[in-house]
């Protein structure tokens, strides 16, 4: 049987470690993923096949409440960006030491605003659509270990940083409206 979830979590992104069994075999038997010594790689036609599944059907109520927070989000990702530019160089094009707190807290300050704004439209969407329900816990843990001075989890891509986290919700709420990466930002519904 198709493991949907395990599709939709290697569609977001694009490699696993292979957690073997069924799940992985059947992935691979029906050429959407290949494994490459412990992990397993999604294919094009996995990709395809993950895009299909998980858009959202048109016309529907959880279309209509995604497509409200992918309005919302919009210009908080562009805020988000900047502020992970912000923890990565400071003014000037100097790498962000962190041995500045004064700097590193007006950067966190500005996560906190933004987590705030989009804290309630996302938890509302996982409550509508089940898949979306895992996003607020995580940006909600990251963000809470970047405040206990562990840096890595602001945006580092080796662990589930709240920049991670944020990517994958962006990424997922593209699939679910259909919106291809060169189409963001156009009306869809």
């Amino acid at each position: 049987m198709l493991d949907l979830d395990l599709l939709h979590r290697l569609r977001l992104v694009g490699m696993l470690p292979d957690p073997g069994g069924e799940s992985s075999d059947v992935l691979v038997e029906h050429g959407y993923a290949v494994r490459r010594g412990e992990r397993i790689i999604l294919t094009p036609v996995g990709r395809e096949q993950a895009e299909t599944v998980a858009r959202l059907e048109h016309g529907s109520d959880a279309e209509a409440a995604a497509q409200r927070v992918y309005e919302g989000f919009l210009p908080l990702n562009a805020e988000i960006l900047r502020a992970c530019s912000d923890w990565q160089v400071r003014p000037g094009g100097v790498a962000n030491d962190h041995s500045d707190p004064t700097y590193d807290w007006a950067v966190i300050d500005r996560v906190v605003a933004i987590d705030e704004r989009i804290g309630v439209p996302v938890s509302r969407l996982g409550r509508s659509v089940g898949r979306f329900g895992h996003y607020r816990p995580r940006l909600r843990d990251a963000l809470k270990r970047v405040e206990d001075g562990e840096h890595d989890w602001l945006v580092s891509p080796r662990v589930d940083s709240y920049h991670t986290v944020w990517m994958q919700l962006h990424e997922d709420l593209l699939l679910a409206l259909g919106i291809a990466r060169g189409e963001i930002g156009r009306a869809h519904v």
